[in-house]
């Protein structure tokens, strides 16, 4: 009897499947990895490579160019997989925060709507979508709850996103950020170190702190020196190799954040600062309060304190009234900076931003010009930097991407300490790095956006790490084959916002 009823016992349900799309910058990048851990938490599991998915998840971007054309495509593309297949759509991020009920009114199929202040809301939307077969929508005016405290399911093993602060107190005249992620809110420095910590324990051996404005950490709870402060306690966590941040204001950097910098041995020889445009004049228009010359004088210092750092930067081009002296002045200041490269955007009004409203906005032809000169210029250095480094021997961290010809020519990617690419191969003969895993290796060839080395086997040196080891205990929990033990004494744990692997006993 008991075997009968054993054997009609219900068959397991199988969890529903979800895709996440980022659209923007780190901060989104951040979010939606919070996104995937809140939906894993929930009971949903990342749809296969390929797969029809029950929910696709849009994180998007309210500050690039076409940005709603970008969405609204996308958007169209499911609907008639929506129609099909029954799938949930959801909307996030900062052009829902921008758009609210426009969304639904634009695209009245999607299901879910929520903002950037209320991530951790999502599954519960979902579910009264569901549950009352309509649209749902909740966007909040001010942080419900920091992103960093949500579950997360990291997209990388040997590195990590921590957030240190959220919103911006600056009114930059083309920038729609600061209305909608809000005014800055910053962590506790405990609270941010301890996330780091637990990064750590799940094998990263580098983290990148990220803020709108990193370097006026600290204001909120009135400690101007508390960047270069949190820049130096991590120098004194253990197993934390690398640390990064972005994105500093050029008004804001101080001294100590460059003594900082060059000080502590795992902050990387590495700066994204950005410039905007390098005409005085212009920058005022952007209420940008500082001046091409305080600029170079920050990287001047940066330079004689780390002459091997690499500075990178974000310029705008063809902002309203920009003239041909302004952009001259903005091509001066890039040829005297020697940008290791830049991200280089044409100027496109965005609504609800002052720049907007401005006269003498520039011809679309006027900016595409400038904009290919200005590209010309920055190619050319950011070559010439490049063939500065052959011959130099780097250590690199190794990543899981290969680079779109890897399985062409062979060789695997890693990112030297000043953060720039590189492809190498491993000599005939020698052990094989795993991603997370360090290589010391001679750089052989520059080429325009990257390195490459081919070491003879005397060259090579391989440096494996506790990421490497996270990495195969990943691997083999992703098959279901269990998992290698690093350290038998220790189980693993979860922690707030940031749960370790599993480790098998």
């Amino acid at each position: 009897m008991t075997e009968a009823l054993l054997d009609r016992s219900a068959p397991a349900v199988a969890p529903r499947t979800y895709q996440v799309r980022t659209f923007g910058c780190q901060m989104n990048v951040h979010d939606s990895e919070r996104i995937s851990g809140l939906l894993e938490e929930a009971g949903y599991a990342a749809a296969e490579e390929g797969a029809t998915p029950d929910l696709v998840v849009f994180n998007t971007c309210a500050v690039r160019e076409n940005a709603d054309n970008r969405l609204y495509g996308n958007l169209g593309q499911l609907k008639p997989l929506k129609e099909k297949h029954g799938m949930q759509i959801a909307v996030g991020g900062c052009l829902a925060q921008k758009d609210q009920d426009a969304v639904l009114k634009r695209a009245p199929y999607v299901d879910v709507v929520f903002g950037t202040h209320n991530i951790g809301s999502l599954p519960t939307l979902l579910e009264r979508s569901r549950h009352n077969q309509e649209a749902s929508i909740e966007i909040l005016e001010s942080l419900e709850t920091f992103p960093s405290t949500l579950p997360t399911k990291r997209e990388s093993v040997h590195s990590g996103w921590v957030s240190i602060s959220v919103g911006c107190n600056n009114t930059c005249t083309f920038c729609i950020v600061p209305s909608l992620r809000g005014k800055e809110r910053d962590r506790r420095p405990g609270d941010v170190l301890a996330e780091v910590q637990a990064l750590v324990h799940d094998g990263a051996v580098e983290v990148t702190l990220l803020g709108q404005n990193v370097n006026t950490y600290g204001v909120e709870f009135g400690d101007r020196a508390a960047f270069a402060k949190l820049l130096r306690a991590c120098g004194e966590i253990r197993g934390l190799e690398r640390v990064r941040f972005t994105s500093p204001h050029p008004a804001s950097f101080t001294d100590d954040v460059i003594d900082a910098m060059a000080e502590t041995p795992n902050v990387m020889p590495q700066l994204h600062m950005p410039l905007q445009s390098g005409s005085d004049r212009i920058l005022k228009a952007m209420r940008r309060s500082y001046r091409g010359k305080k600029f170079l004088g920050i990287l001047d210092k940066v330079r004689e304190r780390m002459p091997q750092a690499a500075v990178t930067t974000d310029i705008i081009v063809g902002f309203p009234g920009e003239t041909e002296e302004d952009f001259d002045d903005t091509m001066r200041v890039v040829e005297a900076s020697r940008f290791a490269s830049a991200y280089t955007f044409q100027y496109s009004p965005r609504p609800g931003t002052p720049a907007a409203e401005m006269a003498d906005q520039i011809p679309k032809e006027v900016v595409q010009q400038r904009f290919v000169r200005l590209l010309e210029l920055q190619d050319r250095i950011t070559a010439e930097e490049n063939a500065a480094l052959e011959g130099t021997v780097q250590e690199l961290l190794v990543t899981a991407d290969t680079g779109s010809k890897g399985h062409e020519t062979g060789r695997l990617s890693g990112r030297a300490p000043d953060n720039r690419l590189v492809h190498f191969s491993v000599p005939e003969g020698a052990p094989a790095p795993r991603p997370g895993d360090f290589v010391t290796v001679p750089i052989t060839k520059a080429a325009s956006f990257h390195l490459l080395s081919d070491p003879a086997p005397a060259d090579y040196t391989l440096r494996r790490s506790a990421a490497g080891d996270a990495w195969d205990r990943w691997q083999a929990d992703s098959c279901g084959v269990g998992t290698t033990q690093v350290d038998p004494e220790t189980a693993g744990t979860v922690s707030l916002g940031m749960p370790a692997l599993r480790v098998g006993r």
